[in-house]
């Protein structure tokens, strides 16, 4: 018979696995970035996720121009899969990353660069604002947005006898969490 305290056991040494493990091994070669989002050279991936969701988008007056309307960020609502298609987290406001494990990373923006495919949101280098739990994300010092499809505001259909509306634009990207080097 099983020991019934084996999985849980397990699921508590998991994330302390997986940072030892990555600290040892050499991590896939990542999409080539622009020098402006590169992440610091102390830290390295510790973690790579495809994301899959919507950018929301609220109609509002624009704040240097209040008789202009223009489409304004709200937040990110995406879920986030490993490499294999296993869900592990998902992406909300804040930025804030949440993992299945309970950990959590919010971001802080650092840089940003053009995407190559012009119908998709920005590529960017965050740093870790702040962390919580133990787990896949308690050790996060950067994030990285790449490879990104979609996401962009809507060109029109925003004015004052739209305000208030929201859109949800999907958009997919990839995102790499890195960690101080070993």
């Amino acid at each position: 018979m099983m020991n019934s305290r084996l999985p849980r056991r397990v699921s508590q040494l998991a994330p302390a696995a997986f940072l030892a493990l990555a600290s040892c091994m050499n991590m896939p070669e990542h999409a080539k970035v622009p020098d402006a989002i590169a992440a610091p050279a102390h830290q390295a991936i510790t973690l790579e996720t495809m994301a899959s969701g919507v950018q929301v988008y609220e109609c509002r007056a624009a704040s240097n121009d209040p008789a202009r309307f223009q489409w304004t960020f709200k937040a990110p609502e995406a879920e986030l899969f490993e490499t294999a298609g296993y869900r592990v987290g998902r992406h909300y406001a804040g930025p804030t990353w949440e993992a299945t494990d309970g950990s959590k990373v919010v971001g802080q923006l650092r840089a940003q660069s053009p995407s190559p495919d012009e119908k998709a949101i920005p590529w960017l280098l965050l740093s870790a604002q702040s962390t919580s739990g133990k787990g896949v994300f308690s050790h996060v010092t950067s994030i990285q947005r790449v490879n990104t499809t979609g996401g962009k505001a809507p060109a029109e259909g925003c004015d004052s006898a739209h305000a208030g509306r929201s859109v949800r634009v999907p958009y997919t990207a990839t995102y790499y969490f890195y960690s101080a080097k070993p």
